[in-house]
Parts: structure tokens; C-alpha cells; sequence
């Protein structure tokens, strides 16, 4: 009878930990930590700090060329990508505006791998990946280093687009690379319309997934971190889009949630074939998907859609809402117009909270989808950056470098706004003691 108590004590508590991932290895080891999630718990961040001043920042360096890939962290190390031109000199725009054209920019590019060490900001190692002319043209909102690495501290996984997918050991040696062509990431309605790459990879058990939805042959695919071997691939039916994959779970089983405008949906993690599907929504897919409360969580917007879906982990087939229904037998809820055009959400607790382009600031009851509340964060232009979490407390900053400290719970409470003195579009990492910021020029570690 003890044996059997203890058992089923120890199926509840995987069934808890994986119904709401927690980042228990207290690693940051991909866009937004363990199953983008953006939130590490204990992590004693301060409220207020002021990079011009000092004040609670450790460290403060330099970062070469253009990126907005977010900084990853694996025990003392942290990554990020850059792409350096001596040439190209036009920076990154801030703002809401409607402007979809392209840089025009044809001088030579390096892409580099930057690891340092998350304490000092000393550098560790640096590799170039790649040299030459970008095979894509950016938006005046993009760079060409815009994909956040994966690391499962054995090996650092960093996709440059169409300049390929490379994986390096923990010291920097170059362990595998792969070539896909050009990953025509463009505007699907205007095709010369150019806005770079923005798909990040992710490693789970030993197992590196990306999602290329691109205008010509979109596919998902699986490859052997070790190796780069590839384990499966499978053609998508898909608009160009920039979001990243989540790995979720329906009981023991392990699926793959792809945001998407026509065909979003869960996919087997060991075959890739295709486990439930549907369409609708914003047809420029950004945001990544994220897990909880044994759903799966999207946002999208752009045209006339902009939803939030909650969607059960346990869905199958063709689940696509009708023209008058906010839900079915696996939409849980749904929202039609309250989705992110950028960010990816965040979920503490009960509640799910959806950070604007505009800066607004939704909060939802995770489990029901009732508006909890809806405020402006700061007096910001626009916010690009996705929301992070620690402790009761939301960390979202704006792209002039303001970073608003936000109560989690059921009430708007602003704690404090604090500068970053420099434009920042990119999203914060959490370790403990220490909250990582990627601007336009420097990285900064703000800690107590």
C-alpha cells in the first residue's frame, strides 16, 4: 500500500510539474528560459536601477554590430548572436509606423557567437559563424541576427536564417552546420518586402526543432544535437512568419505547439507528424506559444484578427473555431481581439498577461479567459520586447529603454520605471540575483 501511496505521490507531482513548467533547472537555456515560459521564481531582483547613475547594475559592455537575438544562460555562461558590418550604419528604428520596406544594404556581414560570463561580463569565447553578404534584406525594425540561441549546456545551437544553422560545444568549437537556401522571411502579400529572419531554435532531450515558415517550402524539422542528423522534417502550409516552437505535453506524451495563421497546431515530438490543426488569426505570426493549466496558449495579430487562444494540451484533428464561436471541445477560451501583434505572453499563477505593441498591458484569468484588466505600461511609443516574470513582479520594457516593474496579481500596480539609456527591443533573461538586458549597444546585468 506504501509503495503504491509514494507512486502515485510521484505521478501527480510530474503531472503538476509539466501541467505548468517551472524552471527548475534555474538555467535560462533558450528564448525566454525553459518552454518560454519567462519566468524564474526566487530569483531576489531589485525594483529600481539606473544605468546612467550605477545604481544596481553589475556590469555593463559593449556589444559589436546589430542583433536582437535575447540573451541565453546555461550555470556561468551567457550567449548571444550579432551580425557586424563596418558598413552598415543606419541602426535600428523605433515607433509604430506602417513603412514595410527594406534596408538597403550590400556590404559585407560577420555573424558571430558571443559568450561571456554572466558574473563579470567578461568575454569567454567568440566564433564568426559566417562572412559575407546577407542573402536577405532586413526591416528597419530588424537586424540580421535576430534568433535567440538554444543551449542544453552541452552544446549552443544558433540559427542565422539564410545564412544557416550551426552548433557549437560549450567552449566554442564548431561542432556541425547546415545550409537551407534562402528562407525568403517577407511580407506574404508584398514578396519583396524583406524583414530577415526571426525563428529561434530549441533543444529538448537531446533534440534541436525549428519552425520555417518562410514564402517557399515552410517545413518543421528535427535534427540530433550531436550529430545534426536530421530526425524528421515535415512540410507546413503557411504564411512567412517569425515565431519560435514550444514543446508541451499531453500526459507522457511530448508534442511540438507551432503558432501560425493557417495552420497552427500540435505536433508529435518523436515523428512530427501532425496532431491536431487549425487556422485564423493575425496573418504576420510572431509570438511564441507558451504552457500551463494543461493548455497551450497563442496570440496573434495582424489584418482583421487578433485572438488570444487557450487550447488543451490533450486537442486533436481540425479544431477551427466557426464564425461564431469563441470555443469548442478543445478551445478552451478564446479572445478575439485582444492579441499581440509582437509579444509573446506571460502566465503567473492564474493569471495570463498580454503586453501591446501600443504598451497596453492585459491581464486575463488564465483559466477562464475574463479580462481582468487592460492599462497602459509608462508613456513608451512602442514595446517590442516580450514581458518576463520573478517573484509577483512583471519586468517589460519599452524601445526607448525604459523597463517598467509591474505587481503580478489581479490589480495594476506600477512598482517603479527604470532606464536603460539606450534603445532595447529585445527580451530580458532571469538568473538568480541578476536580470540580463540586450540594447541596441551594450548588454547589462542588473542586480541588487
Amino acid at each position: 500500500m506504501l509503495k503504491r501511496t509514494i507512486l502515485l505521490l510521484f505521478v501527480l507531482t510530474c503531472f503538476i510539474a509539466r501541467s505548468q513548467p517551472e524552471n527548475t533547472g534555474r538555467q535560462w537555456p533558450s528564448y525566454r528560459g525553459y518552454f518560454a515560459s519567462g519566468v524564474l521564481n526566487a530569483a531576489n531582483l531589485p525594483d529600481n536601477w539606473d544605468a546612467e547613475a550605477g545604481e544596481n547594475i553589475k556590469w555593463k559592455v559593449k556589444v559589436p554590430g546589430l542583433g536582437l537575438s535575447s540573451p541565453v544562460i546555461w550555470d556561468n555562461k551567457l550567449f548571444i548572436t550579432t551580425a557586424v558590418s563596418l558598413a552598415d550604419s543606419s541602426g535600428l528604428a523605433t515607433g509604430i509606423f506602417g513603412s514595410i520596406g527594406s534596408v538597403e544594404d550590400n556590404s559585407v556581414h560577420e555573424w558571430k557567437v558571443l559568450c561571456y560570463n554572466k558574473n563579470t561580463g567578461d568575454l569567454i569565447w567568440e566564433q564568426t559563424s559566417c562572412t559575407g553578404i546577407p542573402k536577405q534584406k532586413r526591416h528597419p525594425k530588424s537586424t540580421h541576427a535576430n534568433c535567440t540561441v538554444a543551449t542544453d549546456g552541452e552544446f549552443v545551437v544558433s540559427f542565422f536564417g539564410s545564412e544557416g544553422l550551426y552548433c557549437y560545444n560549450m567552449n566554442g568549437d564548431l561542432q556541425w552546420k547546415k545550409d537551407f537556401g534562402v528562407l525568403k522571411a517577407v511580407f506574404f502579400a508584398v514578396p519583396n518586402a524583406e524583414w530577415e529572419y526571426a525563428s529561434s531554435p530549441i533543444i529538448y532531450d537531446g533534440v534541436v526543432i525549428i519552425q520555417n515558415d518562410v514564402m517557399e517550402n515552410s517545413f518543421v524539422a528535427a535534427f540530433d544535437v550531436k550529430t545534426g542528423k536530421e530526425i524528421w522534417k515535415k512540410e507546413r502550409d503557411e504564411y512567412p512568419g517569425w515565431c519560435t516552437p514550444t514543446i508541451y505535453f499531453d500526459d507522457n506524451k511530448t508534442r511540438i505547439a507551432l503558432n501560425g495563421y493557417k495552420q497552427r497546431g500540435g505536433y508529435d515530438y518523436k515523428t512530427g507528424e501532425e496532431i491536431w490543426h487549425m487556422s485564423g488569426g493575425g496573418d504576420i505570426q510572431i509570438p511564441t506559444p507558451i504552457t500551463g493549466h494543461n493548455m497551450v496558449y497563442f496570440n496573434s495579430a495582424h489584418g482583421r484578427q487578433s485572438p488570444i487562444l487557450a487550447i488543451k494540451s490533450n486537442a486533436v484533428g481540425d479544431i477551427t473555431l466557426k464564425e461564431d464561436e469563441n470555443s469548442n471541445d478543445y478551445v478552451v477560451w478564446s479572445v478575439p481581439r485582444g492579441g499581440s501583434y509582437m509579444g509573446t505572453m506571460l502566465l503567473m499563477g492564474d493569471y495570463l498577461y498580454n503586453a501591446g505593441w501600443n504598451g497596453s498591458l492585459s491581464c486575463y484569468n488564465a483559466l477562464t479567459g475574463e479580462t481582468i484588466y487592460n492599462e497602459k505600461a509608462g508613456s513608451g511609443n512602442s514595446y517590442t520586447s516580450s514581458p518576463v516574470g520573478a517573484d509577483g513582479k512583471i519586468y517589460f520594457g519599452d524601445d526607448n529603454g525604459i523597463i517598467y516593474v509591474i505587481q503580478a496579481g489581479p490589480e495594476y500596480k506600477l512598482l517603479a520605471e527604470n532606464p536603460l539609456n539606450d534603445i532595447f527591443m529585445t527580451t530580458p533573461a532571469i538568473t538568480e540575483g541578476m536580470i540580463y538586458f540586450r540594447t541596441l549597444n551594450y548588454l547589462i546585468a542588473v542586480g541588487k
